[in-house]
């Protein structure tokens, strides 16, 4: 991990606890050196059921409004003929491949938690692979669309999965993305205190400037970068802020009580980067 992946720089300095900053593009990454099986362990059922959200499946209907929504940018940038095959790189309970099958002639994922794969396969029945992208053969098939949302900053190495994205990708074909921005002014006034600051599940800190550089090392030209809003239920809010943050589970279990938490909002902390980019 010493190596930054946007630019290959092997100088690197202290940042917030825990982080480092590249001396040479100012890239900000985790001070982790993870095996794969360590890595693949964070994503269980547990990641899903407790350590990072509440239940991801009863927040199905907010987290599918989210995905509507960034759908409905992307398709701004579809042209029909050319756009038909569309790959989710983490992928997840497949909540935005059942948002896109309608749109797409063919619609599939690939995810390394077991859980949600199977909840894909099974129950929206969903052409989904578990593994890893830079150990799986695509042999010849190519994809117009490839989508990662919140997945990048997941990523031990960001630059090796879009130098894979590069070959099973033609010119013309379009990726999307969506990541903190680590230069937002959400994240600069909180510093080390930032949501999105938690090693060990987010190893990768970009910023619109080192995202754009990585893109263009493999080939991809930015066509659309905006911050965007997204919908949360309270529910997923009070569970972040109180049992995952604070340690205040019995505050949460109140909160359940009034119902307060079957609330939904719409937030934009204009600290997530939306990125279309196109191949050249």
């Amino acid at each position: 991990m010493n190596e930054c992946t946007v630019c290959g720089g092997v100088s690197n300095g202290p940042y917030y606890a825990g982080l480092l900053k590249c001396q040479t593009c100012g890239h900000v990454f985790a001070d982790l050196d993870l095996t794969e099986e360590e890595l693949s362990a964070l994503y269980g059922r547990n990641y899903f059921f407790g350590d990072e959200y509440s239940d991801y499946l009863a927040d199905k209907e907010v987290l599918q409004k989210n995905f509507r929504l960034r759908l409905r940018i992307l398709e701004r940038f579809l042209e029909h003929k050319r756009h038909r095959h569309l790959i989710e790189i983490g992928c997840a309970y497949g909540f935005f491949l059942d948002s896109a099958r309608d749109r797409f002639a063919t619609v599939q994922g690939i995810d390394i938690a077991q859980d949600g794969v199977a909840h894909a396969r099974r129950q929206l029945g969903l052409k989904v692979d578990q593994g890893d992208i830079l150990k799986y053969d695509f042999a010849d098939q190519k994809f117009d669309v490839v989508c990662m949302w919140d997945t990048i900053e997941h990523l031990a190495h960001p630059s090796r999965y879009l130098e894979k994205i590069a070959g099973i990708t033609e010119p013309g074909a379009l990726l999307a993305i969506t990541t903190g921005d680590m230069e937002s002014l959400n994240a600069r006034v909180k510093k080390e205190k930032w949501r999105l600051i938690h090693p060990p599940s987010h190893l990768h800190y970009f910023s619109k400037e080192t995202l754009t550089r990585l893109l263009d090392r493999q080939g991809f030209e930015i066509l659309y970068d905006k911050y965007c809003g997204f919908y949360r239920s309270f529910d997923n809010i009070a569970y972040n802020i109180f049992v995952l943050r604070k340690g205040l589970p019995r505050l949460y279990g109140f909160l359940k009580k009034t119902r307060l938490t079957e609330l939904k909002v719409y937030l934009n902390l204009y600290d997530i980067l939306f990125i279309i980019a196109r191949k050249r």
